[in-house]
């Protein structure tokens, strides 16, 4: 006998008409294609980022030194004129106890950096610590691969100490220099004294320079001998330029000596005439025997002329000499070189 089941239980019945659907062909293959597709998809974007982070370009490798490596994270850039050329690969410490970043150099940057380019690592106050590279010039020989480099350090943070320290010396020399002891207030007590002193000199007959003096008769010493100067001065001008004085003679002697030179000149022109006299005579003897006695008297008259005019220029030496000793004597800065025997 069959049991009896609830209507609630009972299965429902097919509507009349219904199809059953048919199975989707091939469903493991078509989700293994799927699977595959997805892990190409994530395999494509993952090289396509390590492409883009230049995992596969070619590099070189550089190596910097420096004291410490705080702040300094793998991975960051090392950059030249704000431009990264660089990546921070490898961190680590060497024999000596100093730090050495190995920087990653891609190719096509290599050619900015020279073997006379400077390396920089600088802190800030605030920021991230900054590597930096600067080429001078760019003509040097490029820098080669696993090149080893000193790093240039610009801490701020580290001249803070320094700075504090200046900052306390300074405070101190002011507080020195600004006590009651100090030397500058004991200048500017002195300072004040002398002025003081010359206020009250002020009103005296010789002013303020009766103060600086230490006196009036200090003062008045100083103003005489000055009056004795300008007198001086005044006496020596009147005898030197004044009306009949030294350059007034000295004047007249000089034309006195230049007539003396004109006079001298001409009695050498008539010298000079008798001489060629006296050559064409001797000429004139030699040549012809029959006037002999009339040259004979023309050579006698020549050689009274020429005694006469002899005397005439001793005579103008003479004025000439006795001219210069006295402009000698006459000139105020002439020196007496006459020598005296005991």
């Amino acid at each position: 006998m069959t049991p009896d089941v609830p209507p609630s239980q009972a299965t429902p019945s097919a509507p009349l008409g219904a199809q059953t659907p048919k199975p989707i062909a091939h469903v493991e293959f078509k989700a293994m294609l799927l699977l595959a597709f997805t892990a190409l998809l994530v395999l494509g974007f993952v090289a396509y980022v390590l492409y883009a982070r230049g995992v596969f370009e070619s590099k070189q490798q550089l190596v910097l030194v420096a004291d410490d490596s705080e702040g300094v994270i793998v991975g960051m850039d090392m950059t030249f004129s704000g431009f990264p050329i660089g990546r921070v690969r490898r961190i680590e410490l060497d024999e000596a106890g100093k730090a050495r970043l190995v920087v990653d150099v891609p190719s096509k940057d290599a050619h900015w950096l020279r073997t006379s380019s400077i390396f920089t690592m600088e802190r800030g106050l605030v920021g991230e610590t900054k590597i930096r590279a600067f080429s001078g010039v760019l003509t040097d020989p490029p820098l080669p691969a696993d090149a080893v480099r000193t790093v240039l350090r610009g801490d701020t943070n580290a001249e803070i100490p320094r700075l504090v320290a200046a900052t306390r010396t300074l405070l101190e020399n002011l507080d020195r220099m600004s006590g009651a002891e100090s030397s500058l207030n004991a200048s500017l007590g002195n300072l004040q004294t002398i002025t003081a002193s010359l206020s009250s000199s002020a009103t005296g007959r010789y002013g303020v320079l009766g103060g600086v003096l230490g006196g009036e008769e200090n003062a008045k010493k100083v103003v005489s001998a000055l009056d004795r100067a300008n007198a001086l001065l005044a006496s020596a001008d009147k005898r030197l330029f004044g009306k009949s004085g030294v350059m007034d003679d000295t004047q007249a002697t000089i034309a006195q000596l230049n007539a003396l030179l004109l006079d001298a000149r001409a009695s050498l022109k008539k010298v000079d005439a008798v001489l060629a006299e006296a050559q064409g005579v001797a000429v004139e003897v030699k040549g012809v025997a029959s006037e002999a006695k009339g040259v004979a008297a023309n050579a006698r008259v020549a050689t009274t002329d020429l005694g006469l005019l002899r005397a005439e220029v001793e005579a103008s030496l003479r004025k000439i000499g006795s001219l210069v000793d006295e402009i000698n004597r006459k000139w105020p800065f002439a020196r007496d070189t006459e020598l005296k025997l005991p």
